[in-house]
């Protein structure tokens, strides 16, 4: 098994104005591009070759990665015009398989669940699906019973939902024959098939984090972890006359002295002003900031 599909098209409407520049999985986490998180915790369970569907700002992936490469994997990028869903997305890459397992993983997710156990899981199950969930969290709309997926979002009128879907999950190839060719479909009407014939499985994965970045309290929130990443980017210019607490502070930025920057992100080439206060803020724009804000984006 070494193929795995990145969800990268999706609007990331939750997290506007960010994602009126950048596509959410692009978003920077720690100073890095949330998808080199999630294509880095692939690489370390043996999956060397991927996906990527597009569609909001396409051009921005090509200048992430220009080469179409990342740590010398290869990734295939599939643009999708009309966004197609997830399970329209997954059958437009249908000619990428190669007969083997694919991992599906939602771009918009940081995680180091264990992979590994999900893969070896999934391979000794007889599965043609294994989705990766967690026994507690925000939606636990999954109903599971001895290590098969009986119900979604009680669409068979079985279980409202026992645990929460991390959006991880294994197919194999056979999967893409219960979605429809060209067509804007969620992924859960083939799950619906798959539970009813006894063929979806779930696999609880407790341990480490897993954090849905789907929406700006999260975002900020993330940066607060101690571990994941980079807080400070060496190219990022402080003064001494500063106060920079619990930020995360991207390249090129310039804080000048007497600013004051609180539990806040800021992204690459951004300049905060002497006379700012921040607060819980996101700083996107190269438009110097000034004043004091609490809870903004700008």
């Amino acid at each position: 098994m070494t193929q795995a599909f990145i969800l990268g098209a999706g609007l990331g409407t939750r997290l506007q104005p960010l994602t009126h520049h950048l596509p959410k999985p692009l978003i920077p986490v720690f100073n890095r591009p949330l998808a080199q998180f999630s294509l880095d915790h692939c690489l370390r369970s043996g999956l060397s070759d991927f996906a990527i569907n597009t569609h909001h700002l396409p051009d921005e992936w090509q200048a992430a990665f220009p080469d179409q490469t990342y740590a010398e994997a290869p990734l295939s990028f599939f643009f999708e015009k009309d966004i197609l869903e997830t399970g329209g997305g997954l059958k437009n890459i249908e000619n990428f398989l190669k007969g083997e397992p694919l991992l599906i993983y939602n771009g918009d997710i940081l995680t180091n669940i264990d992979l590994d156990a999900l893969i070896s899981h999934h391979k000794a199950s007889g599965n043609v699906a294994t989705l990766a969930l967690r026994s507690s969290g925000a939606n636990t709309n999954i109903a599971l019973q001895d290590e098969k997926v009986i119900d979604l979002r009680h669409a068979r009128g079985i279980h409202p939902g026992t645990h929460q879907f991390t959006g991880i999950y294994i197919v194999q190839p056979e999967m893409l024959d219960l979605i429809p060719a060209g067509e804007k479909i969620s992924v859960v009407p083939a799950f619906l098939e798959l539970a009813e014939a006894g063929k979806l499985g779930g696999l609880v994965l407790d341990d480490g984090y897993w954090l849905d970045l789907g929406e700006r309290e999260s975002y900020l929130d993330v940066h607060q972890m101690e571990g994941i990443g980079q807080r400070i980017h060496p190219d990022a210019t402080i003064s001494p006359d500063a106060t920079v607490e619990r930020s995360t502070v991207g390249p090129g930025c310039v804080i000048e002295a007497g600013a004051v920057v609180k539990d806040s992100v800021l992204w690459a080439n951004t300049h905060i002003l002497s006379a700012a206060h921040l607060r819980r803020c996101i700083v996107y724009s190269s438009t110097p900031v000034t004043g004091s804000h609490e809870n903004a984006d700008l």
